[in-house]
């Protein structure tokens, strides 16, 4: 028999992340009488939002920053930065569920990386997009780490995320040369037009027009315009930005990486491809590999071809997502956000997934915080059903207990008042728009505290 909700009792949610999903996901749950607690792996809220988007984009970052600011004022709302949960981190999921906690949302988004496993990946310039995103928008421990760049730059991939790359290579460190990689043809390009403005004005139009016509047999039997796929690529340049160096900046379709090349030193020295054709298939083109293959020159590859959850984090992981619930109890716009453990055949109780955490997306704040919205939403349903028997108060002591056993400091909101008053100061006495503490000792230092050693 179903208990009713206990109105006396109020439920407590831990969500863990404070991106936007996770973020959203706590207002929601807060507007509707619950207690959250939200525990973030960095000092700083945020997630992608912070660390994610470009990091000149001063405007946006700041309206952002200042939605999370209303959030975080929420009284029904704790911020726990500066904490890590996983299975080899300072608390693992069983150990938040012991302590009482009615439910628990997961949107650390997909803190994993994605490779191709191709010989060569060890060499000396072989990166992932995400490190070095992480590395410009200076998250610790990224923004003090050595990226070896070289001149000739290899880009994996022809979405968003390359466009980034691309954006950094060649309007901050100027390279020669740019080349953007593509398993498929020209009509399958994943950019938007408006990324593509920022770059646009270093593309070489004589390339692309050869690799337009180089593809366009094998487009035109497949059913694809080649003329339509070049406007849209040229489609960026009226409203294009002014360039800033003199980098060539091309484009590579119908190569599917096969190796990674290095000299003597260990040192990139090339990308080998493997030719590829396009074929129909259930109505849907796919890449079909060919017998012959050719090397890329280029000193630096970087995989942009997304990401992966963290399969530490303890919950289970099929085609790099934590596994949904295949026929959700709380379904929300027909979508499952409830974890699931496949060998057991059954949901995980009490556990929910959200965010990146749920799927990568495109990666925008606005998909992101209607996932995590919907996500509470599914919590929501799930208290309905199982109200708890711990009482808030219960379970925030027990969490506190736990805390005191950690040795690094944990961040609290009035902690993270005083650094954006800090990192503000320093912006003005320096004329810079923005500062940002490069390290975490630097700002625990704003903050008035510091790790004790363990």
């Amino acid at each position: 028999m179903t208990q009713k909700p206990d109105n006396d009792l109020q439920p407590i949610v831990a969500v863990i992340g404070a991106g936007p999903a996770g973020l959203y996901a706590a207002r929601q749950l807060a507007s509707e009488g619950v207690r959250v607690v939200l525990i973030n792996r960095d000092i700083k809220p945020g997630g992608l939002a912070e660390y994610g988007i470009y990091h000149d984009k001063h405007k946006m970052k700041e309206g952002l920053r200042k939605q999370f600011r209303q959030i975080l004022e929420n009284p029904k709302i704790d911020y726990l930065g500066n904490l890590t949960v996983g299975l080899q981190s300072d608390l693992h999921l069983q150990d938040l569920l012991d302590m009482g906690f009615h439910a628990i949302l997961v949107t650390v988004g997909a803190q994993g990386t994605k490779w191709l496993g191709l010989p060569g990946e060890d060499l000396k310039g072989v990166y992932h997009a995400k490190d070095l995103v992480y590395h410009y928008n200076r998250l610790p421990p990224y923004s003090t780490q050595e990226f070896l760049i070289g001149k000739r730059v290899a880009l994996i991939g022809v979405g968003n995320v390359m466009l980034d790359i691309a954006h950094w290579t060649i309007r901050e460190l100027k390279v020669d040369e740019v080349i953007a990689v593509a398993r498929r043809g020209p009509a399958e390009v994943k950019f938007s037009k408006k990324e593509m403005e920022i770059v646009a004005r270093n593309l070489d139009l004589k390339a692309l027009d050869q690799e337009i016509a180089r593809c366009a047999p094998i487009m035109r039997a497949v059913g694809q315009d080649p003329q339509a796929a070049k406007d849209y690529i040229l489609s960026a340049l009226p409203k294009a930005l002014d360039p800033v160096s003199d980098t060539r900046f091309r484009l590579e379709f119908l190569a599917s990486p096969t190796r990674i090349l290095g000299d003597e030193d260990g040192r990139v020295c090339g990308l080998e491809v493997q030719d590829t054709t396009l074929v129909l298939e259930n109505g849907r083109t796919r890449a079909r590999k060919l017998d012959t293959t050719r090397v890329i020159p280029a000193d630096t590859v970087v995989f942009c071809i997304g990401d992966r959850v963290d399969e530490s984090f303890g919950l289970p992981v099929e085609w790099n997502e934590f596994v949904k619930n295949p026929q959700p109890d709380y379904p929300v716009d027909g979508l499952s956000y409830e974890a699931y453990d496949p060998q057991a055949g059954r949901p995980i109780e009490g556990v929910f997934v959200a965010g990146w955490s749920r799927e990568a997306s495109s990666g925008l704040v606005g998909v992101a915080r209607k996932d995590g919205e919907n996500g509470a939403k599914a919590v929501l349903q799930y208290l309905q059903a199982h109200p708890g028997s711990a009482a808030p108060e219960q379970v925030l002591d027990r969490l506190e207990a736990r805390l005191q056993l950690i040795s690094r400091p944990v961040i609290r909101k009035d902690d993270i008042k005083r650094l954006e008053a800090f990192e503000c100061a320093e912006a003005e006495r320096q004329g810079l728009e923005y500062y940002k503490c490069l390290t975490n000792e630097e700002m625990l230092a704003a903050i008035g505290l510091e790790e004790v050693s363990g």
